[in-house]
């Protein structure tokens, strides 16, 4: 999910042009021109097919540089943004989990698994940690550094048994059900973390709490926080940016 207040932007990226300049300008030239190859009496409409292929031809670029084994790195001497790293959510106010209303928080891992979880903030911060200090990249044009702290998703979906055909992760909130969908490699990468602890302490509620999905690979608005649901799928779905408009990929 985004990182920054309003609901009239969304988070995740920036700074001078290199591997994430490039694909954003590369993606403005393909659209352009299917844009003017679209111009005609049908008006936008017609325009819709040569935009679903500017978006697979991006995609396909981003997916060939992307190296789900290679990690990102803080550049020497970056600080850790702390209190300043900007906070966002959907709601009018800022989401806060209910346990009188909705009960014991509990993180639900399903779709297409062999052993559907229910797993509570204590049991999550039992399994196996990892702590990591890595950039945040937002879409209007800032990054922050954050050390987060949290469980892979791989070994959630290890411990569910996803089966091979789910080639697909949707993560939800109850941020409004704000959810985005993820392809499965990249929610596996080694820095895709469910985080529950931002720089030593527990998530608050400005930064998603009780946990969130961080990944230094994907843009903010891919970064789920509020989180609910982990759901293992066959095909993917859009989500709450995605289906205004926003890349679905939203490489780093």
């Amino acid at each position: 999910m985004s990182d920054r207040g309003g609901r009239g932007a969304a988070c995740g990226d920036g700074r001078p042009m290199g591997r994430r300049g490039f694909l954003r300008t590369a993606s403005g030239l393909l659209v352009s021109g299917g844009l003017l190859a679209a111009c005609d009496s049908e008006g936008p409409r017609s325009a819709q097919p040569l935009l679903d292929f500017a978006e697979r031809q991006n995609e396909r670029l981003e997916r060939g540089l992307f190296r789900h084994t290679s990690m990102a790195r803080v550049p020497g001497g970056a600080r850790a943004a702390g209190d300043a790293f900007p906070s966002y959510h959907i709601a009018d106010e800022e989401p806060e989990w209910d346990v009188a209303t909705n009960g014991t928080w509990a993180l639900a891992v399903g779709g297409l698994v062999r052993t559907p979880l229910r797993i509570t903030l204590e049991a999550l911060m039992a399994m196996p940690r990892v702590t990591q200090r890595v950039p945040h990249y937002c879409v209007e044009g800032w990054t922050a550094v954050a050390e987060v702290t949290g469980v892979r998703v791989r070994e959630l979906a290890t411990l569910a048994g996803a089966h091979p055909q789910a080639g697909y992760v949707d993560f939800t909130s109850f941020d409004e059900g704000y959810h985005e969908s993820w392809d499965r490699e990249s929610a596996e990468h080694d820095q895709t973390l469910v985080v529950y602890a931002k720089d030593g302490q527990p998530l608050s509620p400005k930064y998603g709490a009780p946990a969130r999905v961080h990944s230094p690979t994907r843009l903010g608005y891919k970064n789920t926080k509020y989180l609910t649901s982990v759901m293992f799928m066959a095909d993917r779905n859009g989500g709450y940016w995605t289906d205004r408009g926003y890349e679905w990929y939203g490489g780093t």
